[in-house]
Formats: structure tokens, sequence, C-alpha cells
């Protein structure tokens, strides 16, 4: 199987810090925006890997955040 995919795609997030991909001559959907990376599908891919370590939504993140100071308190 050849991989001929040459279209450039940039990586997006939304407003939860969740993380996607985008072929570049698309609009980002409602709520997501550049992330500040264009490339290929298997560069942004491994972008995302490497920067996106904590694969809870944001909220979820300070909702626990706020959980563990209060039993710290």
């Amino acid at each position: 199987m050849q991989n001929d995919d040459d279209t450039t795609y940039r990586v997006v997030v939304d407003h939860e810090e969740q993380y996607s991909i985008r072929p570049d001559f698309q609009d980002n959907p409602p709520g997501w925006r550049d992330a500040g990376r264009s490339c290929t599908k298997a560069e942004c891919l491994a972008y995302i890997n490497e920067v996106w370590t904590d694969m809870r939504a944001l909220s979820l993140r300070r909702q626990m955040d706020a959980t563990t100071q209060e039993t710290d308190s």
C-alpha cells in the first residue's frame, strides 16, 4: 500500500486544549484554533504526541486540581 498523501495538514486545538489535525485547505470548525504547526500528517501527529501529554480536558484538569487543593487544606 502506497502513502501518496501529499496534503499539508495543520494542528488545531480547542478550548479544552484537545488536539486534532485538519487539512490546510479547510477552515477550522467552530471552537478550534490553529496551534502553530503546518506539515505532513505524520509530522503533525508526532507533534501532537509530543505536546499533548495530559489527555484530560482542561475543565476536568481544573476541577481535579481544585478538588486536590480542597483536600490538602
